[in-house]
């Protein structure tokens, strides 16, 4: 899955998604490290990645409005190894295509997958 990771997610977690095989960015290798979280997602979305991140922040801009996915990762230091199984599983079943308009809450040994409403074709005004 094409994947860009934020600056608040372990180093060892993009280790164990890269090792899966997964297209991974980085937020700091295209030169976000420091941009706004809106600023991110924005980017996220042109490129057809889903955001991995541990901000909080990220699941109140989703609902805001139309954005690209993102995975939130919810886990006490102690659960890295299992918040790592999940993550994995949840890459495993879903697409970018799966996960639109959803923020997804990964724990150690289980997720949530919300899905947030999306505007109807030919609704938008203009």
């Amino acid at each position: 899955m094409r994947l860009l990771i934020d600056q608040d997610v372990y180093a060892s977690t993009v280790v164990v998604l890269l090792e899966a095989g997964h297209d991974v960015v980085r937020a700091a290798d295209i030169g976000m490290a420091r941009a706004p979280d809106s600023a991110v997602l924005a980017a996220a979305g042109l490129d057809k990645r889903v955001v991995v991140t541990r901000d909080l922040d990220f699941g109140r801009l989703v609902q805001a409005g139309p954005s690209a996915p993102v995975i939130l990762l919810r886990f006490p230091p102690a659960a890295l190894a299992a918040m790592h199984d999940e993550l994995l599983r949840v890459l495993a079943h879903h697409t970018v295509e799966d996960l639109a308009g959803a923020i997804v809450i990964v724990e150690p040994g289980r997720h949530r997958v919300r899905r947030l409403a999306l505007p109807e074709a030919g609704t938008a005004g203009g």
